[in-house]
């Protein structure tokens, strides 16, 4: 049971930090990216192509990282720049409806181009003695980065101007605006932000899986998931909400298999929701 929590709480780091980038967007824009997985799978096929062309796998990392951020950028600058032009409820559906179009658009071109592709990665070594449990050398380097993304993360919006401007802009928007924040030229640096965070989820995945297209759509919905669980918005709840449903997660598969492993999840999301219908840190409006 210690290795299935082990287990549990490294994937629930990683869903954490897939999911803090979509609690940033939400936060700042009011907009959700249904593309969010789509970003991070792009990344991994570039780097999976340059290490297979033998460009190494530090240029491989490098490259995933920064196609997934790249993506975003692009993604920011032009197509959602009528999105931002809307308020409220408008502003929310019609970035649904505009990021579900991309994650499309993304999906199907690595489909039809790189079906075969996957990104993967390797520490070899034997296993690591934790608590009297063996653990594989890639689920602690995945677990790793994501610890290390996670810290640095935090102390960035703790401790530095950008990072303080962002969570006042995530408080109190117009407030922000009247002390000489300009929301929208932060909003564009926290999208990017996202997408190197897709990525950097993309490098943790391949030491634990493989991350190829077919892999996208579920990158995008655990992300979700781990967002609304943890409250829109709340970066704190979506690090709380992915370490409770990695647990979960692996918990399921080990018991249920993997079939099953999603519907008990999405359970327990909706547990959660109508138990705290703003999520577990998120604020009741």
């Amino acid at each position: 049971m210690i290795a299935i929590l082990l287990d549990g709480l490294a994937f629930g780091l990683q869903l954490s930090m897939l999911a803090v980038g979509l609690t940033l967007i939400y936060g700042l824009g009011g907009v959700l990216n249904l593309a969010h997985g789509q970003f991070a799978v792009a990344g991994g096929i570039v780097g999976a192509l340059l290490i297979g062309r033998g460009a190494g796998v530090a240029v491989g990392i490098v490259a995933a990282l920064g196609v997934a951020a790249l993506l975003a950028a692009i993604v920011d600058v032009s197509l959602m720049r009528p999105v931002y032009r809307l308020t409220g409820e408008r502003r929310v559906l019609l970035s649904l409806l505009v990021t579900l179009g991309i994650a499309f658009v993304i999906e199907g071109y690595l489909f039809a181009n790189h079906a075969a592709v996957s990104f993967n990665l390797s520490v070899p070594g034997p296993v690591v003695r934790i608590l009297g449990v063996g653990m594989r050398r890639n689920a602690l380097v995945a677990a790793a980065i994501a610890i290390v993304t996670l810290g640095v993360l935090i102390v960035f919006l703790r401790t530095t101007r950008l990072g303080r401007a962002i969570r006042s802009i995530i408080q109190d928007e117009d407030g922000a605006r009247l002390v000489g924040i300009d929301p929208g030229r932060v909003r564009s640096l926290v999208f990017v932000l996202s997408g190197l965070l897709a990525g950097l989820f993309a490098v943790a995945e391949a030491f634990n899986s493989s991350v190829g297209p077919d892999r996208a759509r579920l990158f995008t919905i655990l992300a979700l998931i781990v967002t609304v669980v943890g409250g829109l918005g709340s970066v704190s709840g979506a690090l709380v909400a992915g370490l409770l449903l990695g647990v979960t997660y692996v918990t399921a598969q080990f018991l249920v298999g993997s079939f099953l492993t999603y519907v008990i999840l999405l359970l327990a999301a909706v547990v959660i929701i109508l138990v705290r219908p703003s999520g577990l840190l998120g604020r009741a409006h």
